[in-house]
């Protein structure tokens, strides 16, 4: 178990991804690292990690979806339907109150204009991002699916191979996991201070809810979909 990695323990049942994060463990962006790699590097005691793994992963997960079985079309069109859309609907309001929280709390709480400063940045970038999934990058996806079903020939796509949208995609990945770490931070785990207001509070549990969604959607990514579709396209090959 300890030399397996953290990303096919979310794979296989996304109910650890909890155990990961009690121990500050990140699943989605370094998914790629082992057990063994990632307690020595962060000072975590194995044993205990393993253990509550195994204590969970005894435990029967009523409806849990395994998504390494999916179609890799359906999968995409899933992950496009929920945490796409999930991302274009709470952008506005989070922009929305960040900005209003800047302006009446900014100067007795100046951790929030870098908050600002850093979710204004991830809007930009993730907006960018989405775009490139949904107009390169998933649809060549669904023609190898195509193809594969058909037995016609696949046209050979102007980026050459999948694996290199596929690398920027992560690379991408990387930049948002580390703005998020930095909000987390500044926030003090979205920790509303003793004066907070109403707002204050909500836009800080939304923020919390919003990183959760990206583990999610970078994880079913990084983790299934992407290395999948590299699979796919060398079988095809």
């Amino acid at each position: 178990m300890k030399n397996r990695t953290i990303g096919s323990f979310v794979a296989e049942d996304f109910r650890t991804a909890a155990i990961f994060n009690k121990y500050g463990i990140d699943f989605c962006c370094k998914g790629g690292r082992t057990i063994e790699e990632v307690c020595e590097k962060k000072s975590i005691n194995r044993e205990e990690l393993i253990n509550d793994l195994n204590r969970l992963l005894a435990q029967q997960a009523e409806g849990n979806i395994d998504f390494r079985h999916w179609p890799l079309d359906l999968l995409a069109d899933y992950i496009e339907k929920t945490h796409h859309r999930y991302v274009e609907e709470k952008i506005p309001a989070l922009l929305q109150f960040l900005n209003k929280l800047s302006r009446v709390h900014g100067e007795r709480h100046p951790e929030l204009l870098e908050i600002n400063e850093l979710f204004i940045g991830c809007a930009a970038e993730l907006s960018q991002h989405l775009k490139k999934e949904e107009l390169v990058l998933f649809p060549f996806i669904r023609e190898m699916v195509s193809s594969t079903i058909s037995g016609q020939n696949l046209e050979t796509p102007h980026f050459g191979t999948v694996q290199n949208p596929v690398s920027m995609m992560m690379h991408e990945h990387d930049g948002e996991g580390e703005r998020f770490r930095k909000i987390a931070k500044l926030s003090n785990n979205y920790t509303p201070p003793a004066d907070a207001c109403n707002t204050y509070k909500v836009t800080y549990a939304m923020l919390k809810e919003f990183e959760e969604d990206l583990h999610k959607h970078i994880h079913l990514e990084n983790n299934i979909l992407f290395p999948s579709a590299i699979a796919l396209e060398q079988k095809i090959e």
